[in-house]
């Protein structure tokens, strides 16, 4: 069996199409407030809150769903209560009168203000705002922050995981498709774990679905959504904290390569279905074509909440009850606390590569009813 090398030219089409989608969803107000210090804000001063032991760990969750302009590993505290924070910073890239570039370790975990060409910004709640040398954050009357704030193309950690997981693809598959070559079309080392992967969504994903005559053209596609999905969720499970596809703009970007492939790619079959559906008496193609239409719409978008809902769940549900092990305080309830953890991880496991699998699948059905042929019977009848 010859991998073809195509998989790896849709990376490229994915991170495309995902960074700008990203970068919205960082930008957006509807994404859940990360509390990055716990203090009430008020126009002229900070006011500190005492936090129970419940709040932290929702604030800890809140922090690990969501991106962040740097890699954070775990804090400490020294025996003089001062944090100590492990991780490395990532690029922040700003369109704000011309390219901003600089590290995000100039904003001090928010704490201090970043300049950049005579420009100053503040990470404030996980967005990036324009501001003054001092930091103002102006609001409006239901107190949200009024600054401006830059167009965004920072290489976020979603966004430093997804280039991991494209360059780790990258060197996989190619370093499997050589020693196909060099050891006449038999699979060595990591090649005789994945090759029955491939195999099996070549055979019963893809050919079922699509059929002998179109399936080649969409196996590029079909074995990069796997992977590419598959190992971010694997990831996600790691301690590195990363939450690339309970992120919804990556879902998104990746449900909307599904839906733009099956569009561009469809038959005069599929949209004669759509637009005047054989069979139906003329005045209900009126009513059923916008249906038809809408269900276009509807499938893809089904792809995208059905994996970041799961994903999502998945981690909140896990790391709630790990937290439950710091609230029970005793040696019952946090065994049984660290036991369900550990049967959960195991099932998130699974979880994690089903995902990969009922998208790929999803796909593979939608590229097949776009490529469809037309039945004679059907005509007749």
């Amino acid at each position: 069996m010859v991998i073809s090398k195509k998989p790896l030219h849709f990376i490229v089409a994915l991170l495309v199409s995902v960074l700008p989608l990203l970068s919205s969803a960082n930008n957006s107000d509807s994404t859940a407030v990360h509390k990055e210090v716990a203090h009430t804000e008020t126009e002229g001063h900070h006011t500190e809150e005492p936090k129970d032991l419940k709040t932290e760990i929702k604030e800890y969750i809140n922090h690990h769903l969501m991106d962040s302009y740097d890699f954070h590993l775990f804090s400490w505290e020294d025996d003089s209560k001062v944090a100590h924070h492990v991780g490395f910073p990532l690029p922040v890239i700003l369109i704000d009168n011309g390219v901003q570039f600089f590290m995000s370790s100039k904003f001090h975990h928010g704490e201090t203000v970043a300049e950049s060409n005579g420009n100053f910004y503040k990470l404030y709640h996980g967005k990036i705002y324009k501001t003054d040398a001092e930091g103002t954050i102006n609001y409006d009357a239901e107190h949200h922050p009024t600054n401006a704030k830059p167009l965004d193309f920072s290489i976020t950690k979603n966004v430093f995981m997804m280039l991991v997981v494209s360059l780790l693809m990258f060197w996989l598959f190619s370093s499997l498709a050589k020693s196909y070559a060099k050891n006449g079309g038999i699979a060595k080392g990591a090649g005789r774990f994945f090759e029955p992967i491939i195999l099996y969504i070549r055979d019963d994903i893809a050919i079922p679905n699509i059929g002998h005559k179109n399936y080649k053209k969409y196996m590029s596609y079909l074995l990069t959504i796997f992977f590419f999905v598959w190992f971010l969720n694997m990831f996600g499970l790691t301690p590195l904290g990363v939450n690339v596809t309970g992120n919804i703009a990556i879902t998104a970007g990746l449900a909307i390569l599904t839906y733009l492939i099956t569009t561009f790619t469809a038959n005069k079959n599929y949209w004669g279905h759509i637009f005047w559906m054989p069979g139906v008496p003329t005045p209900m193609k009126f009513v059923l074509a916008p249906i038809e239409l809408l269900g276009t719409i509807i499938k893809p978008f089904s792809l995208m909440i059905r994996l970041y809902a799961n994903i999502v769940a998945g981690h909140v549900v896990l790391m709630s009850i790990i937290g439950l092990m710091f609230i029970f305080k005793s040696w019952l309830g946090s065994s049984l606390s660290f036991f369900l953890a550990f049967a959960l991880s195991l099932l998130e496991i699974l979880v994690a590569a089903l995902q990969a699998y009922i998208f790929t699948m999803l796909s593979a059905l939608y590229f097949g009813a776009a490529n469809e042929e037309h039945h004679h019977d059907e005509a007749h009848h």
